[in-house]
């Protein structure tokens, strides 16, 4: 499985298309009480290719006190993986300010990377078990950078299996993901 490969030339991206401008923020993590649980934000992230590398888009839903806000986006050459990295990338940077996150996300590779394997990554100088360097660690990088200005509880849910938030953010990656094939065919 490929999950990291760079072009020679950069990737052409699209800029991240947001439907809804309203204030997401869950406020300051250090002073949110234990029973005010609707000061959590709760996001969905997902992100894909067709072909694997190829074209890819990605896709979050946040989700705060009853609002929500959808962003999206894609590149020409990429891979899932680093469009599910970059969903999630884009979920964390886009609240303003700390708060309390449930980030729900379908892909394995991205819970796995952030609540186990980066420790031994960093502590191994950005070098996986086998002595390689870690793909997308950009990516990687981005992405603890923008989970240390959170509380945030990784949740995996598998894809397909009818939660509609992981449904409708397939969907919306999809449609970034084709929004992007257009644009490179002229149409």
């Amino acid at each position: 499985m490929s999950d990291g490969s760079a072009s020679t030339s950069p990737p052409r991206r699209s800029e991240p298309t947001v439907s809804e401008s309203t204030d997401l923020e869950g406020g300051d993590a250090s002073t949110l009480s234990a029973e005010d649980a609707a000061s959590v934000v709760e996001v969905w992230t997902d992100g894909g290719c067709k072909p694997n590398p190829g074209p890819g888009g990605w896709a979050v839903l946040l989700r705060f006190k009853g609002r929500e806000r959808e962003l999206s986006g894609g590149e020409v050459e990429t891979t899932n993986n680093r469009m599910e990295l970059t969903a999630a990338c884009e979920a964390l940077e886009a609240l303003t300010r700390p708060c309390v996150v449930n980030l729900h996300t379908d892909s394995e590779y991205v819970k796995n990377g952030i609540t186990r394997w980066h420790t031994g990554w960093v502590r191994r100088n950005w070098r996986n078990a086998a002595g390689d360097p870690v793909k997308n660690m950009d990516l990687w990088r981005r992405l603890l950078d923008a989970d240390k200005k959170h509380q945030v509880t990784w949740k995996w849910v598998r894809g397909h299996s009818g939660v509609a938030e992981n449904e409708r953010v397939d969907q919306i990656a999809t449609a970034a993901r084709q929004a992007i094939e257009d644009s490179k065919r002229g149409t």
